[in-house]
């Protein structure tokens, strides 16, 4: 059940994030075994989930998180505290105009954002990137894209993340780059193997946000497969899933 508490748990630090609206993810506490996972599906014992999750719902101070049960798609659902006590729906992204309701999103590689409305009425996050789920949510939320601030959270960095010619051509593909191969090099660079290339996550996603409408967007760039602190899917196999944390304080 060890796990470090929130001041060690990355968070926005622009000035510019706006007051009202609290983000972190969390990290995976003791580095043998499962640590602080709070995946219930990774083959990890589910009662142990279970109170870590009650756990990370006390130290964050919110009266219950909105969970889901993500599937690399595009539907987005708005978190209430009768959705949120309902269990949790089939979704990739998720918003929240309801005070002290958390909305989370689990990544162990996976690129999370957090999308918060500058007023700090609404506050919304995602895990994905390629097929849209981006647009989604910043359809979903009441409030204009260049009213919106987003912070980017620990993902797998470019030196560690090699796609093959299928993501590849998905990546180049994408509007936000423009069709162009200047635009797609901002993202994409040679591999060490030749049907393969590197993959930045965060610059994709700072093209994706500026795309939709989002001119304020903050990332420390921290990498999950280099960094200890987080869980890594490519680095470690069968492992646990952080929590990206967004809620209106």
């Amino acid at each position: 059940m060890a796990a470090d508490g929130p001041a060690d748990w990355p968070t926005p630090s622009d000035p510019g994030w706006p007051a009202g609206v609290r983000a972190l993810t969390t990290t995976r506490g003791e580095t043998q075994g499962f640590g602080f996972n709070l995946g219930d599906h990774v083959g990890d014992d589910p009662d142990r989930v279970a109170e870590r999750r009650r756990l990370l719902v006390r130290r964050t101070g919110v009266v219950a998180i909105q969970w889901l049960r993500q599937v690399h798609g595009t539907h987005c659902v708005e978190a209430t505290a009768a959705s949120a006590s309902a269990g949790a729906p089939e979704a990739d992204a998720v918003w929240t105009g309801t005070a002290g309701l958390g909305i989370a999103v689990l990544t162990a590689d996976c690129v999370p954002v957090v999308v918060a409305a500058r007023d700090g009425s609404a506050v919304g996050g995602w895990r994905g990137l390629v097929g849209g789920v981006v647009a989604a949510l910043l359809e979903a939320m009441p409030v204009a894209a260049q009213d919106t601030v987003a912070w980017i959270g620990p993902a797998i960095g470019p030196d560690a993340y090699e796609v093959g010619e299928e993501v590849t051509a998905a990546v180049r593909a994408l509007p936000a780059l423009g069709g162009h191969a200047s635009d797609a090099d901002r993202v994409l660079r040679a591999g060490r193997r030749p049907d393969r290339c590197q993959l930045d996550l965060f610059a994709l996603t700072r093209a994706l946000l500026v795309e939709a409408g989002v001119t304020s967007i903050q990332s420390d760039g921290l990498c999950t497969f280099t960094d200890a602190r987080f869980y890594s899917y490519r680095g470690d196999g069968q492992t646990g899933r952080m929590a990206t944390v967004a809620w209106l304080a």
